[in-house]
């Protein structure tokens, strides 16, 4: 039998969540904070506004760190425009990989 310190998979906590405005809520943030998880999360600007008028401090907000996720979104939208991979035309697995590694290949070369 098994030990009870290899039960179940290993617990894994990210160092930073970097998220959109949607996830800017008070209660979101504070659940990360009390896990020990940073966020780059932009606020909105009602959220801002509340702040000053309750003289709080504003959240910590990483702009280098954000500009990163802006890249990767970038890059899925771009793979978006294939049809094959957009509509998950390709059923299986392997041409679905390649697809994406031929798409993914041909955007590199384009920058």
């Amino acid at each position: 039998m098994r030990g009870a310190a290899q039960q179940g998979r290993p617990r894994v906590r990210p160092e930073r969540v970097v998220a959109d405005k949607g996830y800017s809520a008070r209660t979101f943030r504070a659940y990360l904070r009390r896990r020990g998880i940073k966020a780059t999360i932009p606020e909105c600007v009602d959220q801002l506004a509340g702040r000053r008028r309750r003289r709080e401090r504003p959240c910590g907000f990483d702009t280098t760190v954000y500009r990163r996720r802006n890249v990767v979104e970038r890059c899925f939208n771009r793979l978006k425009q294939w049809r094959g991979i957009a509509t998950r035309y390709e059923k299986q697995p392997g041409r679905y990989l390649a697809t994406v590694t031929l798409a993914s290949t041909l955007i590199w070369r384009e920058t």
